[in-house]
């Protein structure tokens, strides 16, 4: 009998045996029909896909899933990303947003709403419904440029703030959820988004946001300028993922008049404009360090002039009787200006320059008259009216630079291996 069962259980074991082994040979086999492709070759080819693609793609496997969102991917991604300038668009007979866990999702709601999501976040109790604002609702867009021709992208996002400033795809939104105020920090492209401590409150008006990327420390903060009662110009700081702002020495009392323009990001500073119409001089605050500067402007800066980041540089477009003059900074020490280029053909007084291509270098214009887009092109010395493909432009949005990504605030971990 016990002979019996263990030739039994013997057969048993030979048999799992034989077919572990046939398993093996069939995937050994089956690999040798599936070309191998090094990582590096795969990265290769993923990163030539739209960003839309890229959301998907990285869930067809581990492997890709660790490609795509490792830092080297996403940095290179990054780097060959084109501008874009994402906007504002009201959307129409909206009613305000209220949040209640019981209700039901409807057909408005499957886009994805920033109050919604941080309201979830935060774990809102049914005995507790809160009324978020009452402000208006808005649509997050961006015009992509292909070609010289304009195209409208969606990013399916609604909130109620305005968008306060730009960085490698993040974007400062003011917080309409928190009470005092506040702003969150978000990634419209992959939907990510994070409520900032709050800061010092004030009007609008009386404060302004900067949104920066420091190289030498591999982190994101944020700067904020705000007036106090004697109207000297206060500053904190804030490093993303740190619960508390800094205080730090503000610029000297009487350079601001107003914070209407926003501060541009270049040669390791921000930089400001700082008086509404004429601007003999710049306002820059060192990333290293938190210092305040004043930079010597080559010439005065009047109302449709402005300070743009090109090719990694600080430049001031100014408009001059028949040319469009761009001046370039490459460095705070020393504060020298050089003139760049003079655009001279089909220049008008009142096109307000929005930003620089990344990859091709074009300057993008926006003509006051009429809202619409122009582009010049260096390598033909043209200026063309940018024609938009699917929608019209909307009237009097406010539009930021920008660039679609897949980055975070957050330091990734290396997924490469």
């Amino acid at each position: 009998m016990v002979k019996s069962v263990a030739n039994k259980n013997s057969g048993l074991l030979k048999s799992v045996e034989e077919r572990a082994l046939s398993k093996k040979a069939a995937d050994e086999k089956k690999q040798q029909r599936v070309p191998y492709f090094h990582k590096d070759c795969i990265s290769d080819i993923l990163i030539r896909l739209p960003l839309q693609s890229l959301q998907s793609t990285r869930f067809v496997c581990k492997p890709w899933y660790n490609i795509i969102n490792s830092p080297i991917f996403i940095d290179a991604h990054l780097r060959r990303s084109e501008s874009v300038l994402i906007y504002l668009t009201p959307i129409p007979n909206e009613r305000p947003y209220h949040y209640s866990a019981k209700s039901k999702p409807s057909e408005e709601q499957t886009n994805f709403s920033v109050e919604a999501s941080l309201l979830q976040s935060n774990h809102v109790s049914i005995f507790r419904e809160p009324s978020v604002s009452r402000a208006p609702k808005y649509c997050i867009q961006f015009v992509e440029f292909i070609e010289g021709k304009g195209k409208i992208g969606e990013y399916n996002v609604s909130c109620l703030g305005n968008i306060r400033a730009s960085c490698n795809g993040l974007i400062l939104l003011d917080n309409q959820v928190k009470k005092g105020g506040g702003t969150v920090v978000m990634n419209p492209a992959t939907r990510k988004l994070l409520a900032l401590p709050l800061g010092t409150i004030c009007r609008p008006e009386h404060e302004s946001y900067g949104f920066v990327f420091n190289d030498a420390a591999g982190e994101y903060k944020v700067v904020h300028l705000f007036w106090d009662e004697l109207r000297y110009v206060n500053c904190e700081t804030l490093k993303i993922g740190e619960r508390f702002w800094k205080e730090v020495n503000g610029p000297s009392f009487g350079l601001f008049s107003w914070f209407g323009h926003v501060p541009v990001s270049a040669i390791g500073a921000l930089h400001w404009l700082p008086q509404i119409g004429l601007n003999d001089y710049l306002v820059s605050m060192e990333m290293d360090g938190d210092m305040f500067h004043t930079v010597q402007l080559p010439k005065s800066c009047r109302m449709y002039d402005r300070i743009i980041e090109m090719g990694g540089f600080l430049c001031l477009v100014t408009h001059e009787e028949l040319s469009i003059d761009i001046w370039n900074l490459k460095n705070l020490s020393g504060d020298v200006w050089t003139k760049q280029y003079s655009i001279t053909r089909g220049s008008v007084l009142d096109m307000v320059p929005l930003l620089s291509l990344r990859i091709s270098g074009d300057l993008m214009f926006k003509r006051s008259e009429d809202e619409s887009l122009y582009t010049y092109d260096f390598e033909f010395e043209e200026m063309r009216k940018v024609e938009m493909e699917n929608k019209s432009l909307s009237a009097y949005s406010r539009y930021l630079p920008h660039v679609n990504s897949l980055v975070s605030w957050m330091k990734p971990k290396d997924a490469s291996d």
